[in-house]
């Protein structure tokens, strides 16, 4: 039986997210219009984001810093583009406390001005490069909507800036990081997603071109998942990032920057979970068992501590629930919190020598014996329904991606079955333009590689120079 406080997704996609939301107690509105209060078990899941990809990252040679979060107005119009692309979205800060200040100060929407400040000092010889740098913070975008993970004015994201000293290195350096992202959402999210290039009108402010990953929500909605910019020498030049080459000549820096963000979190709720609340899956759940004791039998509590024991001592989070509340009470609850595995112990289930695991992505349940290794049948399940959890979602948006030979076609699927639709471009952006049109429908990126549909624009009919993944998008 669904959870009653959750709207069902095939009748209200947009309330039965802001229902998960709220019963998981995830995230909830605060009184500083447009910002959120990422509440204990949104931040759970954020935090173990955030490990996973710190470890990752290091891995790749990439270290932490801290940048402030004013940036003077000077430093930030030394780069016009960025200037231009962020200038709606700024707030500003004019005085320090009763004095108006001399210079404005905006919020940081972004720390591409910050890091390339930095780097014009300490940048000074080839031997000092590459610096491959990334920072945790909360930036603030002035947007007009917001939505729990989705948009708000401040979020929480990480930002990597790096320098090089070839195009070469930095080109590598954005697709590297761009498969990181990859493989962060498939293997641990598991969230099957599209990666490609950014047409000149999509991509990042400031940058030479912008890579993405694109991921598809249940209700056929794209979401620009992780960026991954090559920024070449513009930033370099703009901010004098300069260092003599092994020739001894001076020679302005290559650079990147890419990020990904609390988005992250929507993408989860979007894609996996159900009318009953959270579906997470085991790689990434803060908490990945719940032992829930049915009774208060002396014995019921020795094996509920004894499972408690083994799997935290295996490394895998458990927890058991004590609460004074009934079996389906702490059954429920541990849905709608997307805990992937129940370890379900009862005096009838002891009395045959055995116990229940429960899975929550599919609701199955399984016996086993009392004398099972608790530890190796967990591990099994959790892989299962971690690699079943891709495939489904991997399923869905393969059935939900279409291809279109004109706008006769693309129009019709997107207002009748919506999804991503691969479509030939001309490159031109009025066609772009054009197919906006058909309920907001953007490029989402460019296809590498792909075999043309026909050759033709889908909008105009000239030839193609691409083929392009499309979507309407949060």
């Amino acid at each position: 039986m669904a959870n009653k406080k959750i709207t069902s997704k095939d009748v209200d996609f947009a309330q039965w997210y802001t229902d998960v939301v709220k019963e998981a107690h995830l995230s909830t509105y605060s009184n500083v219009k447009g910002c959120l209060i990422l509440e204990p078990n949104g931040y759970a899941i954020w935090e173990r984001m955030q490990r996973v990809l710190d470890s990752m990252f290091k891995q790749t040679g990439h270290k932490n810093v801290a940048m402030p979060m004013l940036i003077p107005e000077n430093l930030l119009k030394k780069e016009s583009e960025l200037v231009k692309g962020f200038a709606p979205e700024v707030a500003w800060v004019t005085m320090g406390g009763s004095k108006n200040l001399e210079e404005r100060m905006c919020i940081r929407p972004t720390s591409e001005t910050l890091f390339s400040d930095y780097y014009s000092n300490i940048v000074k010889s080839y031997r000092d490069l590459p610096i491959k740098y990334n920072q945790w913070c909360s930036v603030m975008r002035w947007e007009k909507e917001t939505r729990p993970f989705l948009r708000s004015r401040e979020f929480w994201w990480q930002e990597g800036h790096t320098v090089h000293e070839s195009q070469a290195e930095a080109e590598k350096e954005t697709r590297d990081m761009l498969g990181v992202y990859r493989d962060f959402f498939e293997k641990y999210l598991a969230i099957p997603v599209v990666c490609g290039k950014k047409t000149e009108k999509e991509k990042f402010a400031g940058a030479e071109y912008s890579l993405t990953i694109e991921a598809l929500m249940y209700n056929g909605v794209s979401l620009q998942s992780g960026t991954s910019h090559y920024f070449g020498q513009k930033f370099s030049k703009a901010y004098d990032i300069k260092f003599l080459n092994k020739q001894n000549e001076w020679e302005y820096a290559y650079q990147t920057s890419w990020g990904v963000s609390t988005r992250m979190i929507g993408a989860l709720i979007m894609v996996h979970s159900d009318d009953d609340g959270l579906v997470l899956p085991p790689n990434i759940a803060p908490m990945q068992v719940r032992i829930i004791p049915i009774g208060n039998d002396e014995k019921i509590a020795k094996v509920a501590g004894d499972c408690l024991k083994k799997l935290n001592k295996a490394g895998i989070s458990a927890e058991i629930d004590n609460s004074d509340q009934t079996p389906g009470f702490k059954f429920a609850d541990a849905e709608v919190l997307g805990i992937p595995v129940r370890v379900e112990i009862g005096k009838r289930d002891l009395d045959e020598g055995k116990i229940t695991l429960a899975r929550r992505d599919t609701k199955q349940k399984y016996q086993i014996p009392l004398s099972c290794d608790i530890v190796s049948e967990v591990q099994k399940l959790m892989q299962t329904i971690q690699t079943e959890m891709f495939e489904r979602a991997k399923a869905r948006r393969d059935k939900m991606t279409y291809v279109a030979k004109n706008l006769d076609e693309f129009e019709k699927i997107m207002t009748k079955t919506p999804g991503f639709i691969i479509a030939d471009w001309c490159g031109d952006a009025k066609c772009e333009e054009r197919i906006k049109e058909i309920r907001g429908t953007k490029s989402r990126c460019i296809l590498e590689n792909e075999k043309m549909i026909t050759g033709k624009c889908v909008a105009c009919g000239k030839k193609a120079q691409h083929t392009v993944l499309w979507g309407i998008q949060y």
